[in-house]
């Protein structure tokens, strides 16, 4: 067993397909299974099973499958912080949503390249909270900034602050005037749904079941940017989590933004595999962003 076997093998059941691997790392399908048979010789049991459509790992694979890609992911972590030591500088890896780094990060960014510029910023986008899970697991990535949920197992969370929500209406609507609203003032909106797959819409859907409020939708959107946009036209109502900056109440232009304040606010903050072996630029920058989003929530109050 060596760890290039481990590599192949975690490589074949996140793709499902020995092919896809094969033609991943540029060699043959045959080479790969070689990967998977010596393991299976080691361990004595199948690791895999064979159908038409790829292969899925047996209940002994996925237990390997588990342990090795944890090791893994520790292991080029820590070959990453020895490099950095050696060599200086290094690279922060980041995983957000689509609009996060606007909304969270625009100043942290600012700062954290002027002081200190021998390293780098690399952002992945992911859709949702649970890919940002999945690509902290598979990939060479430091810190991820998420809807914070339920425990994942392999993942540390760390809450940076709370959004309240609030309804973002055309200001003609009757709502724009009011100052603030409770749930069951939302129950004949018409409703512009967040993302199907995001842990906002789970944790507002959530929080509409627990009041008994019941709302119409014919619109959803992929973004909070996108359903303050269609509220702002007339299209709908949005109900969204006051970001960093807004101003809560908002009183300018043709869109208002009412507070909710009944409704359980929505935790924002870091995850990632494991804190204590962060690379320092990870942890400095790490620190730079909540700072500055708790700064900026402040500066609304």
């Amino acid at each position: 067993m060596t760890l290039d076997d481990l590599r192949v093998f975690v490589a074949v059941c996140r793709a499902g397909s020995l092919s896809a691997v094969a033609r991943d790392l540029g060699c043959t399908q045959s080479a790969v299974s070689q990967h998977v048979r010596r393991l299976e010789k080691q361990t004595g049991t199948g690791l895999l099973e064979r159908h038409a459509r790829g292969v899925v790992p047996t209940e002994a694979g996925r237990i390997l499958q588990a342990a090795a890609a944890d090791g893994i992911a520790g292991l080029d972590g820590a070959l990453r912080r020895v490099d950095e030591l050696v060599h200086g500088g290094g690279t922060v890896r980041v995983t957000t949503g689509a609009t996060t780094v606007r909304h969270f990060m625009s100043e942290a960014v600012v700062t954290f390249r002027r002081n200190h510029p021998e390293v780098s910023l690399e952002f992945q986008t992911e859709n949702s909270s649970r890919s940002c899970f999945d690509a902290l697991a598979a990939d060479d990535l430091d810190l991820a900034w998420i809807t914070i949920g339920g425990p994942v197992r392999g993942i540390e969370q760390r809450p940076v602050m709370r959004l309240p929500w609030v309804l973002a209406v055309g200001a003609e609507d009757p709502l724009a005037a009011r100052a603030r609203l409770d749930p069951a003032d939302l129950a004949g909106i018409r409703h512009i749904r967040l993302p199907e797959n995001s842990a906002s819409r789970a944790h507002l859907d959530a929080a509409f079941a627990e009041a008994g409020i019941r709302v119409s939708s014919d619109t959803s959107v992929a973004d909070w940017d996108t359903a303050l946009l269609l509220a702002e036209l007339g299209l709908g109502h949005a109900v969204v989590p006051a970001l960093p900056g807004w101003q809560v109440p908002g009183s300018d232009g043709p869109l208002r933004l009412v507070p909710i304040p009944a409704l359980p606010p929505l935790a924002v903050g870091w995850a990632v595999r494991r804190w204590a072996a962060l690379a320092p630029p990870a942890l400095v920058f790490a620190d730079e962003v909540a700072r500055s989003c708790r700064a900026r929530a402040a500066g609304q109050q």
